[in-house]
C-alpha cells in the first residue's frame, strides 16, 4: 500500500512565472523555463523543487544544495551550484510562502472534511430559528444553537458546536470539536480543532464558604482574518468583552483570560498564558510559554522572548525577556554575569583559579 498524499500542487509553473509572481529577478535567464512541481526545505530538496535560502544557515547549505530553483538573497546568488534556477529577492522566505500558497491553496485554509457540496448535513443538528446563509456548510455531527447565525462560505466541521445567538462570519472555518459560546466571530477566521471560545473566565472572590463565583456576562469578539490554533481557549469577558484584533494569529494551546484586548496583526506562539484584563497593542510578538500577569499593558510593536514572565507594563516597541521580564539588554547582561560567576566558581572548585 502506497503512502497517501494529503496535499498536491494544483498547477505547475516555471522559474520565469515564479519571478513574476513574487517580484524576484532571475539570476540566470537561461533557466526561465525550468518547471517547478513542488516545494521543499533547502536541506531536503530534489528534482522539480523550489527552495529558499537566506542568512548564515542558508550559506552553509549551498555546497550540497539539491533543487531545480532557489529563492535567495543577492549575496548568496553567486554561490548557487550550476544547473539551479536562481531567483534573487531581498526576502526569500516571504517569496517562498507566496509561491507555496499559489501551488498549494488547499493547505492554506482548511475546508470541509466530508461535504463536497455546501449545505447542511442530514446528521447535523441545527436549531429551527438559526440562520444559515446559502453557501455555508454544516457537517455531520455539528451543532448550531438557537438564534445562531452562520455566514455564506463558512464551514462548521464535524462535532463543532456553535452556541445560542453566536455569530460566525462569512468564509470562516470552525474545526472539529471546537466550541463557541457568547461570541461574535468575523469573516475569514480560522478556528482549529478543539478550540474553546467564550467559556466563562476564572472569576472568583473569597466568601464565607470559600471561593464564590463571579458571573461572567461579557462576550468574545474575534475580528476578521484571525487564526486560532488547536486547543486554544479564549474566555469571555466578565463585564465587558474579550477582543481579538484583525489579522492576529494565535498558536495552539494558548490561554487568553477574560477581558483581554489584543490588537491587530499580533503573533502569539504556543503555550502563552495571558491573564485577565491585559491590553496588548498592535503588531506585538509573544514567544512560546510567555506568561503575562493580570491588568498589564503591552505596547504596540513590543516583543517578548520565549519563556518570559511579565509583571510590569512594556512600552511600545521594546524587546523584553527573562523571568521576571525586563528590557532585553538588561536581561542579556544579567545572564552573561551569572554565567561568568558560575564558570569562575567551577574553576575555583576544580583548583584552576
Amino acid at each position: 500500500m502506497s503512502d497517501p498524499v494529503f496535499f498536491s500542487p494544483v498547477r505547475r509553473i516555471d522559474a520565469a512565472q515564479v519571478a513574476e509572481l513574487c517580484g524576484a529577478s532571475l539570476g540566470n535567464p537561461e533557466s526561465a523555463g525550468v518547471e517547478i512541481t513542488g516545494i521543499a526545505s533547502a536541506d531536503q530538496g530534489g528534482p522539480g523543487d523550489l527552495v529558499f535560502l537566506e542568512g548564515r544557515r542558508g550559506a552553509g547549505l549551498l555546497p550540497k544544495l539539491r533543487a531545480d530553483a532557489v529563492l535567495c538573497t543577492a549575496d548568496l546568488a553567486p554561490s548557487v551550484p550550476a544547473g539551479i534556477a536562481v531567483l534573487v529577492t531581498p526576502r526569500p522566505q516571504q517569496a517562498f510562502a507566496l509561491i507555496a500558497r499559489h501551488l498549494f491553496p488547499d493547505a492554506t485554509k482548511p475546508g470541509p472534511w466530508f461535504s463536497a457540496v455546501a449545505g447542511i448535513s442530514p446528521s447535523a443538528h441545527v436549531a429551527s430559528d438559526a440562520q444559515v446563509e446559502s453557501g455555508a456548510t454544516i457537517e455531520a455531527g455539528a451543532v448550531v444553537g438557537p438564534g445562531a447565525m452562520i455566514g455564506a462560505g463558512a464551514v462548521i466541521a464535524p462535532t463543532a458546536v456553535i452556541g445560542p445567538s453566536c455569530q460566525v462570519g462569512r468564509n470562516t472555518f470552525v474545526g472539529p470539536g471546537a466550541s463557541i459560546q457568547a461570541a461574535l466571530i468575523g469573516d475569514r477566521v480560522i478556528i482549529h480543532a478543539g478550540a474553546r471560545i467564550g467559556a466563562d473566565g476564572f472569576g472568583f472572590v473569597s466568601g464565607r464558604a470559600g471561593l464564590e463565583k463571579v458571573p461572567q456576562i461579557g462576550r468574545v469578539i474575534i475580528q476578521d482574518n484571525v487564526e486560532i490554533g488547536a486547543n486554544t481557549t479564549i474566555d469571555r469577558g466578565a463585564l465587558g468583552d474579550t477582543i481579538i484584533g484583525d489579522g492576529t494569529k494565535i498558536d495552539n494551546l494558548v490561554q487568553i483570560g477574560h477581558n483581554v484586548r489584543i490588537g491587530r496583526s499580533c503573533a502569539i506562539a504556543a503555550q502563552v498564558g495571558i491573564s485577565g484584563s491585559v491590553v496588548i497593542g498592535d503588531y506585538v510578538m509573544l514567544g512560546g510559554r510567555v506568561g503575562i500577569g493580570d491588568h498589564l499593558t503591552v505596547g504596540s510593536g513590543a516583543q517578548l522572548a520565549a519563556g518570559s514572565g511579565l509583571m510590569h507594563d512594556v512600552p511600545a516597541g521594546e524587546r523584553w525577556g527573562g523571568a521576571p521580564a525586563q528590557p532585553m539588554k538588561s536581561w542579556l547582561r544579567e545572564v552573561s554575569l551569572l554565567r561568568g560567576m558560575a564558570q569562575e566558581r567551577s574553576r575555583r572548585k576544580n583548583g584552576n583559579g
